[in-house]
């Protein structure tokens, strides 16, 4: 009898399982309208926690480290939240001195490059003009062209032409209204979060405790625990590999006095959090812009990126990255090269975090495999031996 009860509801759930199915299929253009509209719902929140995650890096260490000693009743009562602001305060600082660093000498650059667009194009047409097989007639249209106010009057087309379209203007404002909105609620969901991360991991364990066989809750945790422990010491080495390399880039080119030298070396920073190709990418941006200026210095920053790619490859990142990952090259490689090409820059900064992840997990799993095996070896082996050693 009990049989038959639970077969009746297994199939009552296998049933009920196949109709859904069968329902998102056959009305799939308004379940995927469903699914669209709850993750515009849910998108603040799934931003905050990744806010979280690195602010929580920061707000630990100013815990730990800054306050973590002090016996003022209101540090006391307050040191999580100080922390947290300390952490805000730190990473505000340095999104603005990057940005105060890189948009007045990109500003520079670009207006340097529109002032040198026009010469570049006379002396095209110049060298047109020494082609026998260009028609005259073209070589002679194109010297009577004003390339300066062709540009200039491009560019205030663009500017000012485009923004004088109502369409354009609504849609731009509302799609700034939408992300500040969905910022400013990702924040406030990311410090809700830091503040009672405490109580929040209880909540989890206990749902976990109630809900979930032991088993798969110890597994969840062991996996959880092992993708923190990687996420956390990729960002951490990230930052400070790109710090040390952002610095030497700069100090480098002033010893060198090449033009550009903090905005080069603040780009270098950002680009350094992309694994493998990051330096290089850094690189060729500040090669271009150097040679708006001079073909010469850019050539002599060439040397110098390459040699300090080098030197980053070879002593900077085994030192302060090392083998913290537990990752080998070829595996970081194919981790950015398949991540890029999947999800772009994004997945280029994610992929090696995660490789190393799953990496030390089916690394764990062979080794306690082997060391299972070992131990039944030799079980089996002292069992097949202690016959032989009995007393006769």
């Amino acid at each position: 009898m009990n049989v038959k009860k639970i077969e009746t509801k297994n199939l009552i759930k296998i049933a009920a399982v196949v109709f859904a199915l069968f329902l998102c299929i056959h009305y799939w253009a308004g379940v995927a309208n469903i699914f669209k509209a709850a993750f515009a719902a849910v998108l603040p929140l799934i931003i905050g926690t990744v806010i979280a995650y690195p602010l929580n890096i920061l707000m630990s260490f100013f815990e730990r480290h800054l306050l973590s000693k002090s016996d003022n009743k209101f540090i006391v009562r307050t040191r999580r939240g100080l922390s947290l602001a300390l952490a805000f305060v730190a990473l505000i600082s340095v999104l603005t001195l990057i940005i105060a660093l890189v948009v007045p000498q990109l500003t520079k650059c670009v207006k340097m490059l529109i002032d040198l667009i026009p010469g570049f194009l006379d002396a095209i047409v110049d060298k047109l003009d020494g082609l026998e097989f260009v028609p005259q007639d073209l070589i002679a249209t194109l010297s009577k062209i004003d390339w300066q106010s062709k540009i200039s009057g491009i560019i205030s087309t663009v500017t000012s032409g485009v923004g004088s379209v109502m369409n354009v203007v609504v849609s731009t404002v509302s799609s700034v209204v939408s992300g500040v909105t969905t910022a400013v609620l990702a924040i406030i969901f990311a410090v809700y979060v830091l503040l009672s991360k405490d109580k929040l991991a209880s909540q989890l364990k206990t749902l976990m405790k109630h809900y979930l066989p032991e088993k798969i809750t110890q597994k969840i945790n062991y996996v959880a625990s092992v993708a923190n422990d990687s996420f956390h010491k990729f960002i951490v080495a990230q930052c400070t590999e790109a710090l040390i390399l952002g610095l030497l880039c700069t100090i480098g080119m002033f010893i060198l006095r090449l033009p550009y030298a903090a905005m080069i070396g603040a780009v270098t920073v950002v680009t350094a959090f992309i694994p493998v190709v990051g330096a290089l990418l850094g690189g060729a941006i500040g090669a271009f812009l150097i040679l708006m200026e001079s073909p010469v210095k850019a050539l002599i920053f060439l040397v110098f990126i390459i040699l300090l790619q080098q030197i980053e490859g070879d002593l900077i990142y085994p030192k302060v990255v090392g083998n913290s990952m537990g990752l080998p090259s070829i595996w970081v490689l194919a981790a950015v090269t398949v991540g890029g090409g999947m999800f772009g820059v994004l997945g280029m900064l994610l992929s090696v975090p995660a490789a190393s992840t799953i990496y030390r997990l089916v690394k764990n799993d062979v080794k306690l495999k082997d060391e299972a095996a070992l131990k039944k070896e030799l079980a089996e082996s002292q069992q097949d031996e202690t016959p032989e050693q009995q007393p006769q």
